[in-house]
């Protein structure tokens, strides 16, 4: 009789968490910032079809990186139980970090209880009605869930992209400033991203009830280049 074969528990953790490392290093990178008027969430996107950075509900927005079709279908998820939440209860029992809680709980269990994780990271952003009430939560491939101020940075580089806009990242700062330092973090020294290659959305306090909206090519040339001719 063939004994089966046994593989340390930390070990296996250790070799999901490195499996779900790699997923996600292989993809492009996002950055999350607050600005005077809301939330910025920039990602280095060159498809136009498939969307990194989406709306949740009235006030909340998600991002991800990683594998499409794994963090689409999490997406998918939260927009239903936002969704029947708002329905069953009121609008404004909708929030984000109950949302993030059940993000966790989904990852975590896949991580632990799944032969293979999810290659993904996922960020739900919430802003709110002042700047004191705006949230980051970035939720990792394991469960794990990092309150963040401020700024944030998802997927590959992030130690290096978040050093960058650690530097240039300034709290209160208007909308050119805060996109001009996250596209300038992902970017990066030696390269230029251009416009056509990022997405970019904003959860903006003066939007009205659904503060999400999109900012395409034309208005974010707009938005950049006061900031690049001030840097000249």
């Amino acid at each position: 009789m063939t004994m089966p074969f046994y593989v340390a528990p930390e070990q296996m953790m250790k070799d999901r968490a490195d499996y779900a490392r790699k997923g996600i290093a292989r993809g492009r990178a996002l950055v999350a910032c607050t600005y005077d008027d809301g939330i910025l969430v920039c990602a280095e996107n060159p498809s136009r079809m498939l969307r990194k950075v989406s709306e949740i509900y009235d006030r909340i927005g998600f991002a991800g990186v990683g594998k499409y079709n794994e963090f689409d279908q999490l997406r998918i998820a939260g927009v239903r139980h936002a969704d029947l939440k708002g329905y069953s209860f009121s609008r404004d029992d909708v929030d984000a970090r109950s949302l993030a809680n059940q993000y966790a709980q989904i990852l975590g269990q896949v991580f632990t209880h799944e032969m293979k994780p999810m290659e993904v990271e996922i960020l739900v952003a919430e802003v709110g009605h002042d700047p004191t009430g705006d949230q980051l939560f970035h939720i990792l491939y394991d469960g794990t869930v990092i309150d963040e101020t401020g700024w944030a940075v998802l997927g590959g580089e992030a130690d290096a992209i978040g050093e960058r806009m650690g530097g240039a990242w300034l709290a209160g700062a208007p909308l050119g400033v805060a996109a001009a330092a996250a596209v300038g973090a992902l970017a990066g020294p030696d390269r230029t991203i251009p416009v056509s290659d990022l997405e970019v959305a904003v959860l903006a306090r003066g939007n009205g009830r659904r503060t999400f909206r999109r900012i395409e090519d034309e208005e974010l040339a707009t938005i950049l280049a006061p900031s690049e001719s001030d840097g000249d």
